[in-house]
């Protein structure tokens, strides 16, 4: 199973237009300074055989939180939803994609910046957004092995986490790298008060007695798309109860489950905390039926919530 494929596409899309891709370039002293603000947007795009049909999943709702983003950041910014939405369509019929893809729009401050660290207020941007073949990080089937993280979680009044932008994701790289030198293949972070927040790039539901726990959207993760449908899928496919609450560290010990949920990493079962075994190690019966009910949803073989489904043809 190909998980990751390095394919490019043939176009991109950039200021209003289809760019061939290796047009697509930017000088290198506008890079480092100008993508310290710089706002991005994760979403896919599923491939459905049986209709045909390239499904961008919940697009609209990615939109909303890239221009809430964009917004915090103070940028200069002229598009509007619809507009995005129509340029993401083009690119997508641009590169005849027939496979699940990987769509990433992102905004830069637009010309030289190598005066200013600093991004100023109300500066024009660069829109660009990249697409490329992509199923999913890591095998679902292999559950991962993490730990909690030495470093802390960024929190609100420091660099807002329901900010999306390329410099929060430092702090999760971090954490990340100091897993892998441990022998881990992930970690989960927390916040100043020792509390579970989420891992780099992925929020973490737990399951305990029944239930499906997540901390809320207050505890410094990311507001995930992922996060809220598996919420709606939990309540309304599977009539399990779902719960927003504060997680404690050592509640990770002791779930009967555990995973990680993202556009990326769609869902992936964690089989051990700190070398502590989570359940039997190997992927619960409540993760495996999320996981398979989330795909069918995504792909439209789950008819329910068709305006989470934008069609491309």
């Amino acid at each position: 199973m190909g998980i990751y494929s390095e394919d490019t596409a043939t176009y991109l899309w950039r200021n209003g237009a289809l760019v061939p891709w290796e047009e697509a370039t930017v000088h290198v002293n506008a890079v480092g300074h100008a993508s310290v603000a710089g706002i991005f947007e994760g979403l896919k795009a599923y491939w459905n055989a049986d209709d045909g049909q390239l499904y961008l999943f919940r697009m609209r709702e990615h939109y909303r939180r890239f221009l809430q983003s964009i917004k915090m950041t103070r940028f200069a910014f002229d598009y509007t939803l619809e507009d995005l939405e129509e340029a993401t369509r083009a690119l997508m019929k641009a590169n005849a994609f027939r496979r699940d893809v990987y769509v990433r729009p992102y905004i830069f401050q637009a010309g030289m910046v190598r005066e200013l660290l600093q991004s100023q207020p109300g500066k024009p941007v660069e829109l660009v957004i990249d697409s490329w073949p992509f199923e999913a990080y890591r095998d679902p089937s292999q559950a991962l092995h993490v730990c909690t993280s030495s470093w802390t979680r960024i929190a609100d009044n420091v660099m807002p986490p329901r900010l999306k932008c390329f410099s929060n994701y430092h702090n999760g790289r971090l954490a990340a790298m100091e897993a892998t030198v441990s022998g881990y293949d992930w970690p989960v972070l927390l916040d100043a008060q020792g509390k579970v927040t989420e891992g780099p790039g992925a929020c973490l539901a737990l399951v305990r007695d029944g239930a499906v726990i997540t901390p809320p959207g207050t505890a410094s993760i990311l507001e995930s798309i992922t996060r809220d449908t598996v919420g709606y899928l939990v309540r309304e496919v599977l009539g399990l109860p779902y719960v927003e609450r504060p997680v404690d560290r050592t509640e990770l010990y002791l779930a009967d489950e555990l995973f990680f949920m993202g556009t990326g990493w769609e869902i992936m079962p964690v089989a051990s905390v700190d070398r502590l075994m989570v359940g039997d190690g190997a992927p619960g019966s409540v993760t495996d039926a999320i996981r398979e009910a989330y795909a069918a949803l995504v792909r439209g073989h789950d008819l329910r919530r068709p305006e989470w489904r934008a069609a491309v043809w």
